[in-house]
């Protein structure tokens, strides 16, 4: 079987033309000798290795080799030098969609159009990046008008699909992708989606299975194994992660994301659980989170403090003096009363918000060591989250997901923060605000 498959490599890569029919056969080729994306690297180093001069019939079958590999820039760079014919064309428009510059992917795929190629997938293809640019209800209604000849197809469901997706019906766009998977397996652009829209609501392990099939076969897109690989991280699969971001580096070594996510995947593999510092942190838990309405307060003391939306020992520790002083009819006896209560547990006003970003002796005993930013990881995403302002029900939540610095947090999905209890839809709305403070927002699935 091997080497049946590697003498069909061989006369491919002999060939005088080439067609898009020839780069479909090498494709499923590699597909049959296993490892594809590794065998396409080796067939792509073969054909490099050949070719003194990047031009003709060689630019088209490097640039075709490089598109199935997901290298879209350096495809074009050698599709720019191919035999002017539909192939170069159609794959210079495939490249250029991936990196969504629509108008010139729009050109290429007309000007493929212009030279022969099938003019039903054209239509489609200008279609989805009509679709893609925002201009929904127009590819509705050319949609429909469609829809009677498309028929019960693969592409009528899967862009369906897209409409819908992009109109914000996620469940109607769910269904439409499915169909389109039932009727074709090997849809792509259904199946990414389809598994994209898992990931995004929280179906990890519908996710998972669709992101692996995606990953079976070329072009193997970096978005899939990301999303990929940040699921296995996240359910304990290290290795797995580390895989699916390794595979990504070895076709772009300078992704950044792929480097940053391998970094946090490979440290996970290192980790160790503190019983010690579980115990202190739930320690210091337990006292911010008492309310204040266990304590003898003035009446007048008590009221301000509900009327300032300040519930708990945590919540006075990250207000200062002046905010309460500030606060109408709160005066120096009601300071007074909320300063001898703090002091009863070791605590004090505005303790949080000190440039030492602890809480004073509570926190000498129970606060971990403070992480040093490294040379890579100096600037915003390296800000400890100690220093960040949370309320005491979102930085349990956080410490709870082992989340140390914006960077950490910003990783994060929204749906893995709502898979922690206690955590709800304010303590989700604090943790987006934060982040836009700084410039940042929770991960979402790769599009």
């Amino acid at each position: 079987m091997q080497q049946t498959a590697r003498d069909t490599v061989d006369a491919l890569i002999a060939k005088d033309t080439w067609t898009a029919e020839n780069c479909e056969e090498l494709r499923r080729t590699a597909m049959q000798m296993g490892d594809a994306p590794n065998r396409l690297r080796a067939i792509l180093g073969q054909l490099e290795s050949q070719t003194d001069e990047v031009k003709g019939v060689a630019a088209l079958r490097i640039g075709m080799v490089r598109y199935l590999l997901c290298r879209f820039g350096a495809a074009l760079e050698a599709l720019g030098q191919a035999t002017d014919n539909k192939e170069r064309h159609y794959y210079q428009a495939l490249c250029y969609k991936q990196l969504n510059q629509v108008d010139a992917a729009s050109q290429e795929f007309e000007r493929a159009g212009d030279r022969g190629w099938d003019p039903d997938e054209i239509w489609r293809q200008l279609l989805e990046l009509q679709i893609i640019a925002g201009q929904i209800d127009e590819a509705a209604k050319a949609l429909g008008k469609q829809a009677a000849k498309m028929g019960e197809s693969a592409e009528y469901y899967y862009l369906r699909g897209r409409i819908d997706e992009l109109a914000g019906r996620a469940e109607q766009a769910a269904e439409a992708y499915t169909k389109a998977h039932e009727l074709n397996g090997e849809h792509e652009g259904a199946l990414f989606r389809l598994a994209y829209l898992y990931d995004l609501h929280g179906d990890e392990e519908q996710a998972v299975e669709l992101y692996q099939q995606c990953i079976s076969r070329p072009p193997i897109h970096a978005n899939a194994l990301l999303n990929l690989a940040v699921l296995h991280e996240d359910a304990g699969r290290y290795e797995q992660a580390i895989r699916c971001l390794r595979s990504v580096l070895a076709t772009n070594p300078t992704h950044a994301r792929a480097r940053l996510f391998l970094k946090d995947a490979q440290a996970s593999t290192t980790m160790y659980y503190d019983e010690d510092q579980a115990k202190r942190i739930a320690k210091r838990n337990a006292v911010l989170d008492i309310p204040v309405t266990d304590f003898e307060l003035s009446v007048r003391a008590r009221n301000c403090l509900k009327k300032m939306n300040i519930r708990t020992l945590g919540d006075l520790v990250r207000t200062t003096e002046p905010e309460l002083l500030s606060y109408k009819n709160f005066g120096e006896t009601s300071l007074k009363e909320i300063k001898d209560m703090l002091a009863a547990k070791g605590l004090r006003l505005g303790q949080e918000l000190e440039e030492t970003g602890d809480y004073g002796n509570l926190l000498e005993m129970t606060a971990p060591e403070p992480v040093a930013a490294s040379v890579e990881n100096e600037g915003v995403l390296a800000t400890p989250i100690d220093r960040v302002e949370f309320s005491v029900r979102a930085r349990r939540a956080l410490e709870s997901l082992r989340i140390r610095t914006l960077g950490d947090l910003a990783a994060k999905s929204e749906a893995e923060l709502m898979t922690c209890r206690n955590f709800g839809q304010t303590s989700l709305n604090e943790v987006r605000q934060r982040l836009a403070e700084y410039g940042l927002e929770l991960r979402e699935p790769t599009a």
